[in-house]
């Protein structure tokens, strides 16, 4: 794998490799990864992986037609060969009037934002085994925990480089580590699963293996000996490791790629209150150590802070060049590259805490439910129908209580989002940070 200098120098040869071919503009991006993991189960080494990759993609334009090509090959005959190859292929092509590199006058210049995204140290097969086995050891020793699916850890390095035919050129490597148990509690027909895991740029930004451990095992124990819901509406409320999907689920909808394409139920809601005016969601590509951190996007434009969702109204849409030039509108720095022509997505999002705790959320609540696993896909992205099998414990009287199983939430994201309400149990170490959330009026098929 490449450093990013290296990264860098080849994703621009790459570039004046496609113009000396014939291509009238061109982009290039290097991704490489390494990564190493340990899986531990019942005390026993199971697994050792290691795993390395370099991959370049370079997307070329020839008048207005384009053609995207990638390889994992980088030798300099393989390059000759890739950009030869793009610009046939773009030859061949429709026109398309959207596509094209990003407004020179947009590209960012630098110097970048310092994030924190690589990791100086380097744990050693040893430290990832003994890391995953204290997971699993706290995990099973846990009371009622019978069985262990393994403890687990990981730890890698990536580098991504960006370089275009008008002048931008940038990369930078970031780390990720990791610690993971699955236990199961029970016997016979009343087992139950559960699991803990956290990742961070930052090995010391973990919790200690020990505490995932426990914290698999004690969930596992408390999902013993469900019970059926009885179908009807109800307050749900979502934990903090599922509530961050109903989120996933805006972003998808603002998406200006799903705009362009007329595939958003968020369509001709835009100038809506869509949610409470207490609730805002952010979007921070700058926060340090963060996993979805980026000094630039992957057009080469500037990443920024921003409010997608400011006293519950939408600020706009998450916008690359291609969907800004079909709407009309400015790129957003939200462009999102891998193979082939960018897409698009969001940086690290969160909800914004509200003013009560937990507690507080759940206190009025007679008869409702806490979910804690969703199951399936069924979501509409086109209509915002929901449907989603689940899992969780009881709320009565204002209590947690006990735990119940096989039960389906339904309802339609625009009410849900208008019903939502935020505690103050904001927490962060995900893509995708949420506090617990409480939608009144969902409806529960259960029994």
């Amino acid at each position: 794998m490449l450093d990013p200098s290296a990264a860098q120098e080849r994703a621009a040869a790459l570039v004046e490799r496609a113009r000396r071919a014939g291509a009238d503009a061109a982009d290039a991006a290097y991704i490489g990864d390494s990564s190493e993991s340990i899986q531990v189960r019942l005390g026993k080494l199971e697994d050792v992986e290691r795993s390395e990759s370099e991959h370049a993609t370079l997307r070329v334009f020839v008048g207005r037609a384009s053609a995207s090509i990638g390889s994992s090959d980088l030798s300099d005959a393989a390059l000759d060969e890739l950009a030869a190859r793009a610009v046939a292929m773009a030859g061949s092509a429709p026109d398309d009037e959207f596509a094209g590199l990003a407004p020179e006058e947009l590209l960012t210049k630098g110097p970048f934002p310092e994030l924190e995204l690589c990791d100086p140290a380097e744990p050693s097969p040893a430290m990832l085994r003994e890391a995953a086995a204290a997971a699993e050891d706290a995990a099973r020793a846990v009371p009622g925990v019978t069985n262990s699916e393994g403890g687990g850890a990981s730890a890698g390095k990536s580098v991504f480089a960006l370089a275009t035919s008008h002048g931008f050129v940038g990369g930078y490597a970031s780390s990720s580590h990791g610690i993971s148990a699955s236990v199961i509690a029970g016997e016979g027909a009343g087992m139950q699963r559960d699991y803990a895991w956290r990742s961070a740029r930052h090995a010391a930004d973990l919790p200690g293996a020990q505490e995932i451990g426990q914290q698999a095992g004690a969930r596992a124990v408390r999902r013993l000996e469900p019970v059926r819901l009885a179908s009807g509406a109800m307050p749900v409320v979502f934990d903090p490791r599922v509530g961050g999907s109903l989120i996933g689920h805006l972003l998808g909808a603002i998406s200006g790629a799903a705009i362009a394409r007329r595939a958003s139920f968020l369509l001709g809601h835009e100038e809506e209150q869509l949610f409470d005016s207490a609730i805002s969601i952010l979007d921070d590509p700058h926060r340090p150590r963060a996993l979805r951190s980026k000094p630039f996007d992957g057009e080469g434009l500037p990443t920024s802070p921003r409010a997608l969702i400011e006293g519950g109204r939408l600020t706009g849409w998450l916008m690359n060049c291609a969907a800004a030039r079909q709407l009309g509108e400015r790129p957003t720095g939200h462009a999102a590259r891998g193979g082939g022509a960018p897409g698009i997505a969001a940086s690290n999002t969160h909800v914004a805490a509200g003013s009560l705790s937990r507690a507080e959320l759940i206190a009025d609540i007679s008869d409702g439910v806490y979910v804690t696993e969703l199951i399936g896909h069924g979501v509409n992205g086109v209509t915002g129908d929901y449907s989603r099998g689940a899992s969780g414990f009881r709320i009565a009287r204002g209590e947690i209580a006990g735990p119940v199983a096989e039960f389906t939430i339904a309802g339609n994201l625009l009410q849900m989002f208008r019903a939502m309400t935020a505690a103050n149990d904001l927490e962060w170490y995900r893509a995708i940070n949420v506090p617990t959330l409480r939608i009144d009026g969902l409806m529960i098929a259960g029994d």
